[in-house]
């Protein structure tokens, strides 16, 4: 596994790595749903209903990693300063709008 930034410290979502897991399992099963739905030729308006599910399950994913991010990752770095401060709040800013567009 590639550690970006980590510089050997766990990642901030170490604590809660299991329920993130599941959380996914969950959401991967959803889509499978979802296609199982479009094989099916289920209406429309029901398989968009899923699509929301899965979307939301995949949001609540990612604010839990940025939560976890901005609160390890980002807090120690900018309570060392210097470069790799600022790296850490540009990293944080790029995912934050990544997923403001999404």
């Amino acid at each position: 596994m590639i550690e970006r930034g980590g510089e050997g410290m766990p990642h901030g979502y170490i604590d809660h790595k299991q329920a993130l897991l599941t959380r996914l399992r969950r959401a991967e099963g959803q889509v499978r749903g979802v296609a199982r739905m479009i094989d099916e030729e289920v209406y429309c308006i029901d398989i968009l209903t899923q699509v929301s599910a899965v979307t939301k399950a995949l949001e609540s994913v990612a604010l839990s990693l940025l939560e976890d991010h901005l609160g390890r990752c980002v807090a120690q770095a900018t309570a060392e300063g210097g470069p790799v401060a600022q790296e850490k709040l540009s990293e944080a800013h790029a995912a934050i709008t990544r997923l403001v567009r999404s």
